[in-house]
């Protein structure tokens, strides 16, 4: 596998890209983004598990079941999530513009939104926007990666290429995501092009995988939002013979490669996390389950009271066990080990269960890097997780008391 320099979503044969100033956002800056496959290709999808759902993740569950998806139509600045019945039918309509423009079923057709909750979309500007926006399609993806983000300070985009049964096939993607993240989807929005042939249920399958095991493992704030949606178009341009199942050549490295470019976006988003100076990162061994080794690591990069003492420095280790104890996994608690990393030193806090002497000068100079890994040891099995997250800041808090005006 290799890391294709300034690649995203346009990376992949057959798709190309484009974003555009629609004047949804005050500001006035890049604000609507379509993805979009020159050929037929198959989709997954991932989506809040909020009960609360905004109207375009609630359609694009729906078209998302095609046989055919082609197009990805995304706003940000406007959620439009609490909404009614006003705003589904502006979810339906961006997708009916799109479809007529490009010349496809309305179901082929995708849709997500961010930004503010409870304003119906300015349909004005969307309809004028998505006409721009089609005839600005082409290979460079990089205005459609500006024309997603909200509070976002950074561009998230990734891709790679790898060989399956001798065929060249890339896998590209973009993300946004900044705040309201937290460990089953977060507002975060990803959108993975690949052209790569591979039997749809197949896809949707791995692709739910591939999540949880990035998206899912992060925590900004631990707010889950209305918007989350994750996408993956697959439209058969490497020329592979049709993957079908996990025995098939190319399937594992296929999933590696998935794997990679997800997490590599994941981190992106915890790194990027609105008010961040720092990057965490939990790594928990010799857990019972994988699920247990997941919920050690989501339950401490969630924990606020981790977050401020690695933001301030403060050498208070007991945050981390106690984030430890209440993650509701099996847990052998006087076999419980921690270490804590950052810069180039490293340093254990934790030895069976409890505390130990250590140099707290060195505790608050790792709490200080701009990374800082955490290694919990559990010893009761052999399961593993990685989650990642970013330190709780004061700018976090004057980010989102004014986030409306």
């Amino acid at each position: 596998m290799k890391i294709i320099q300034d690649g995203n979503v346009t990376s992949a044969k057959g798709f190309l890209a484009a974003g555009v100033k629609a004047g949804i956002k005050a500001s006035g800056n890049y604000d609507m983004a379509l993805i979009y496959s020159e050929t037929p290709a198959v989709a997954a999808g991932a989506f809040t598990r909020n009960a609360v759902r905004a109207a375009p993740v609630m359609l694009s569950e729906l078209h998302v079941k095609s046989d055919n998806v082609q197009a990805i139509i995304v706003n940000s600045g406007n959620a439009n999530a609490c909404t009614g019945d006003e705003g589904y039918r502006n979810a339906e309509n961006m997708c009916k513009l799109v479809a007529g423009r490009l010349d496809l079923a309305q179901d082929a057709v995708l849709v997500a939104s961010t930004g503010i909750i409870g304003v119906q979309l300015p349909m004005e500007k969307i309809n004028v926007g998505i006409g721009h926006v089609v005839d600005k399609l082409s290979q460079d993806g990089t205005i459609a990666t500006k024309a997603i983000m909200t509070t976002d300070l950074t561009e998230k985009n990734i891709a790679v290429e790898l060989e399956i049964q001798g065929k060249t096939v890339t896998i590209g993607g973009i993300a946004k995501g900044s705040g309201m993240i937290h460990p089953n989807m977060g507002t975060m929005l990803g959108f993975i092009t690949t052209d790569i042939a591979i039997e749809k249920s197949l896809l949707q399958r791995i692709f739910l995988e591939s999540v949880d095991e990035s998206y899912n493992m992060v925590s900004v704030d631990g707010d889950v939002s209305t918007n989350d949606t994750a996408i993956i178009l697959a439209n058969g341009l490497a020329g592979n013979d049709v993957i079908t199942s996990e025995k098939d050549e190319g399937y594992d490295a296929f999933v590696k490669a998935l794997r990679f470019v997800n997490q590599t976006l994941a981190k992106k988003i915890a790194e990027d996390g609105e008010g961040a100076t720092k990057l965490i990162e939990t790594n928990v061994f010799g857990a019972k389950t994988v699920e247990d080794a997941r919920k050690v690591a989501k339950s401490v990069i969630g924990s606020s009271l981790v977050k401020t003492a690695i933001f301030g420095g403060d050498a208070n280790w007991g945050r981390i066990l106690c984030a430890v104890g209440y993650s509701s996994a099996d847990l052998i608690v006087n076999k419980i080990e921690i270490f804590v990393k950052g810069g180039d030193a490293k340093i254990q806090i934790v030895a069976n269960g409890a505390g130990i002497a250590f140099d707290e000068a060195l505790l608050a100079q790792i709490f200080s890097a701009k990374q800082v890994e955490i290694e919990i040891y559990l010893h009761n099995g052999e399961a593993v997780a990685t989650a990642w997250g970013c330190d709780l800041s004061y700018d976090y808090v004057k980010i989102n008391a004014d986030y409306r005006t």
